[in-house]
């Protein structure tokens, strides 16, 4: 058995998005930063907010090992600008699953205010939260008024904070750069000892990966190709190495998208819109305001440049099903798409979203129930031999 099979855990994610957008939506260049709340309708959106919730909480009811929020600004893509504030919403209303805080962005806080929202959500699940840091989107930096050329500088430095907060008896003190702190003494302390399990989000990175690598944390790499996923984890493990630590399996989190249906082509003809929405509608932006001045490397710009289409606009289905962490189609399929990502990552760590897009309820409450009681035995129970996988395509046949 290798060892990513050992303590393999599904995690299930939701971004909750508004999806009631005027008719003519698709004139606006971009629905993040300066898409008007003028559209925003609270009451349709305190009902997807009871649905989104209920979705996550029968998650947690299938036996999924963790639930996953995170946040973002300005924006139709995610209704959750405080995760913090949604994961509390879950705790009394979940038992067993992890909550997952994948997370707030440092930057956008004072850090030993989060290290305190963070240690009580710890204290108040028993013990249940997991967090990752995210630099945050560039589009995070035109919503908040925080200068993204300073952004990696601020981000370590608030991180040293939370973690001096969390592992030493205070008062303590804090002399820093950005945050200056007379009195570190944050209430309450998290339950786990010395804290909640810690990742980094990114897409790849060297400055973010070589983070991680330096505290022994895990890596959540999100919204790129397999190919710059497998080449992040394998530097990941590289550079752990030299720091000392070992980069086994729980670290390295793969984001998947994933829909289970009876047959393939079920499978595809009931996702396929709702994740072309995601891509060509909920992540619509502008290179402006995906990559403000100052926010990434030249070196980093270039390449993200070139990869701007496949994550953020453009839809080729083909390209997708083939080259990212996508598996539509049966049971059977998509367990074998898995195994084969995680052992090419070397990951135990199977992020899903089983919600994308526009996609209506029952369509994620199937999703959900096939995949915990059909996909999961499968992987548990055995590896798929080399010669049963079949690649994640539903479309790309």
């Amino acid at each position: 058995m290798p060892k990513w099979q050992d303590d393999l855990q599904f995690y299930a994610m939701h971004f909750m998005p508004y999806v009631h957008l005027p008719p003519d939506h698709k004139k606006y260049d971009s629905l993040w930063v300066d898409f008007s709340n003028k559209f925003y309708d609270p009451e349709k959106g305190h009902a997807l907010y009871q649905r989104y919730l209920a979705e996550l909480v029968l998650a947690d009811k299938l036996g999924f090992d963790a639930i996953c929020v995170n946040e973002h600004h300005n924006t139709a893509y995610s209704m959750m600008p405080s995760c913090s504030l949604i994961a509390a919403a879950l705790i009394p209303q979940t038992s067993q699953a992890k909550i997952c805080c994948f997370g707030t962005p440092i930057n956008l806080e004072y850090p030993n205010r989060l290290a305190e929202e963070y240690a009580m959500l710890d204290v108040m699940s028993g013990g249940r939260l997991e967090i990752a840091f995210p630099l945050g989107t560039g589009m995070e930096y035109w919503a908040n008024p925080i200068n993204p050329a300073t952004a990696r500088a601020r981000f370590r430095e608030s991180i040293d904070i939370i973690i001096k907060a969390w592992t030493e008896d205070g008062p303590t003190t804090y002399q820093g750069e950005f945050y200056s702190y007379r009195y570190l003494n944050v209430w309450p302390k998290p339950m786990q000892k010395p804290h909640p399990k810690i990742a980094i989000v990114g897409t790849g990175s060297p400055e973010t990966i070589a983070l991680a690598a330096e505290r022994g944390w895990g890596y959540a790499s999100v919204f790129v190709p397999r190919a710059q996923q497998v080449k992040t984890f394998r530097a990941m493990r590289e550079m752990s190495a030299k720091h000392g630590h070992e980069m086994t399996p729980d670290k390295a989190l793969v984001n998947t998208i994933v829909y289970v249906a009876e047959t393939d082509e079920q499978a595809e003809r009931e996702a396929k819109d709702h994740i072309r929405y995601f891509f060509e509608d909920a992540l619509r932006t502008t290179p402006r305001f995906l990559a403000p001045p100052g926010y990434l490397s030249p070196e980093q710009l270039r390449i993200r440049a070139s990869a701007a289409n496949a994550a953020h606009g453009a839809f080729d289905w083909h390209e997708l099903t083939q080259n990212w962490r996508v598996a539509v189609g049966t049971p059977e399929r998509v367990a074998n798409s898995i195994a084969q990502w995680c052992e090419e990552a070397d990951s135990s760590r199977v992020i899903m979203n089983p919600h994308l897009g526009d996609m209506p309820h029952w369509k994620v409450v199937k999703n959900l129930t096939l995949f915990a009681e059909e996909v999961v035995p499968r992987l548990r129970r055995k590896r798929p031999a080399a010669a049963e996988r079949q690649p994640a395509l539903a479309g790309g046949r």
